[in-house]
């Protein structure tokens, strides 16, 4: 297998030739942090997407905040069976606050979970980007207090 630290060279030097600056390690680097970065740009993208609380793209993330305002609910270890057109499935985590006696001093629990997202819409400033518009929770076991077996609730939507 090829030096990979080259190959992004060559392809990076190949791809700036109208470029007059010459290509050198600064631009090597910069090629491997862009290349750890999310993938392509949500207009890119041919299934919808997901959007979190900062309204970033996410295409089958591995962790996603439910709670935006305090953090105190969150997805974890998500393992995306399915990713379409009209909805995606994941088996994760759902890490909640129990906030006892209040939630800087609570205890984070951890509750099996299957996720199912749906109703893809158009996002608004982005032409031909879809985005999930719900997002539905079922605890097959324990769940988290004052929680049903089966939640459904809006997904963000970004600003206008």
């Amino acid at each position: 297998m090829p030096n990979l630290k080259i190959t992004i060279a060559v392809l990076v030097c190949a791809g700036s030739a109208l470029a007059t600056a010459a290509c050198g390690p600064a631009s090597v680097s910069e090629a491997l942090v862009a290349s750890a970065r999310p993938t392509a740009s949500p207009a890119a993208t041919t299934v919808p997407v997901i959007l979190d609380c900062l309204s970033h793209s996410q295409v089958r993330p591995t962790t996603y905040v439910l709670a935006c305002g305090d953090g105190n609910n969150y997805l974890v270890a998500l393992h995306w069976s399915q990713w379409g057109t009209k909805s995606a499935r994941a088996l994760g985590t759902d890490e909640a606050n129990d906030c006892v006696p209040y939630c800087a001093a609570g205890r984070f629990h951890g509750y099996p979970v299957d996720v199912l997202l749906d109703r893809a819409q158009p996002w608004k400033g982005h032409p031909g980007v879809l985005r999930f518009t719900r997002i539905t929770l079922d605890y097959p076991a324990n769940r988290p207090a004052g929680i049903p077996k089966q939640t459904s609730f809006n997904l963000p939507a970004g600003p206008a």
